[in-house]
Formats: structure tokens, sequence, C-alpha cells
């Protein structure tokens, strides 16, 4: 091979590399554009991120009073699992509220006096669609149940070993700021999952006495959608007016 076919090789070899590099920066490149903060009725300041045209809450809610100012009822951890199965008002439970917020039942979420921030409110199935939607997922995988679009949730997760178990598949890229964390669930029968390798989030649509809600695991990459029991404790984010 001739010298000038060798420097040829040398300076496409390298442009190649750049090129790749380049690449690699700009898919993992955050694109937050614009961030801000809202308040609750108890003080708790949250972050705020825009992703789309939609303005929604990076941290889970841990409000413990409606917005009137009376108190949420507290079904708490240590209370029994029938006393949470049993109850049929709006009731929230946490093991780690500072960190993870809330899990609040549906009831709380359809109470009258409101649990959202004022001037937001719990998103509906279809603002989770429009959310997945800019995210990257297919119109028809938004419209389909249980797990669905291909690394949309890794996109949602917060980033890798910060709030997940290590053994996590979906390292999260948090592309878009939403900082998903692994807050758990309490089932309809009062069990609570303290397992730190799952987050679900309600939406508020209610069909036939079930609710829908979205759903992130640490061995799974996409989103999961459902409906299920108003009894279920999820945790809650919050979408501005």
């Amino acid at each position: 091979m001739g010298k000038a076919v060798k420097i040829y090789c040398v300076i496409f070899i390298s442009i190649l590399l750049f090129l790749q590099s380049c690449e690699k920066d700009v898919v993992n490149q955050p694109v937050i554009i614009e961030t801000g903060s809202v308040t609750d009725i108890d003080g708790n300041t949250y972050r705020t991120v825009k992703i789309g045209n939609q303005w929604w809450m990076a941290e889970n809610l841990k409000v413990k009073h409606y917005n009137n100012g009376e108190a949420i009822l507290n079904t708490s951890i240590i209370a029994s699992d029938s006393a949470w199965e049993a109850c049929l008002i709006g009731s929230y439970c946490f093991y780690s509220d500072s960190l993870l917020g809330c899990l609040y039942n549906h009831m709380a979420l359809e109470d009258s006096r409101k649990i959202a921030p004022e001037g937001w409110h719990i998103p509906s199935d279809e603002e989770w669609k429009t959310l997945e939607l800019h995210i990257g997922m297919s119109l028809q995988n938004t419209n389909e149940f249980a797990w669905r679009g291909t690394n949309e949730g890794e996109k949602l997760m917060n980033k890798a070993l910060v709030g997940w178990p290590q053994s996590s598949i979906a390292f999260g890229s948090d592309l878009y700021g939403f900082s998903a964390l692994a807050g758990g669930c309490r089932l309809h029968n009062g069990f609570l999952n303290q397992e730190k390798n799952t987050a679900f989030f309600w939406a508020s649509n209610v069909i036939s006495n079930k609710a829908f809600y979205r759903s992130l695991d640490a061995q799974k990459k996409n989103v999961f959608r459902q409906k299920t029991y108003r009894t279920y404790g999820m945790s809650v984010r919050c979408v501005k007016d």
C-alpha cells in the first residue's frame, strides 16, 4: 500500500471515529428545553420540566392535605393491610416521602377538594399518551395495553443506579428530565411492594370502577399501560393546566 493511500485511510478512520463520537454525544444529550417549579398546599416545592408542549412535575407528589387545607387520610404502612383494603375514601401512605413521595389510592385523586397544586391536575390517559408520543413511541403502541414501545421507559427513568437497583437492565438516561423513581405500589389488598424496582403512576380516567395507570420496571425499557382497582396505591405526577 502506497504512503498516500495509508495517509488517506488514517484520515478517513479518524473522521469516521469523530463522527461516531459526535453522534453518540447527540444521542445522550439531554433534550430538556425548560424547567421550573411548583409548590403545593403543604409548602412542598417540586421541580418541573417542559416535555413537548406539556409541563410535568419531575418529582412524585407528597402532599398530605387537600387544597382546602383538610387532611388526606393517612393509612400508614404500619397499619394492617385490611385497613387499606377496606378504605373507600381518599388515602395515602409512604415509606420514604422525601425521596419517593406518597402512594395514593385513586379516590384521593377523584376528591373534589383536589390534591394537585393550584393550576395543575392529575394527567389523563390521553395526556400520558401525548408524553409517550413526544418521546418516541408510535401512535399504535400508545393505544395498546401491557408493555408497549421500545426504550421510552428508559428515557423517563432517573439516571442509572440513582433510585433504581444496581441489577437494573434499563439504565435510565433521564433524557427529558422526568426523573422517574422506583416508588413501588400498594396493592388493593393492602400489601406494600417495597422492592424498589418498579414505578407506578396514576392517570385520572376511571372505567367500570377501574383506573388507568403507567408502570416502569427495572428489568424493562418500555412502558406498561393498564387499568386496575382504584384501591391500589400509586405515585402521582401532575401536569400543568
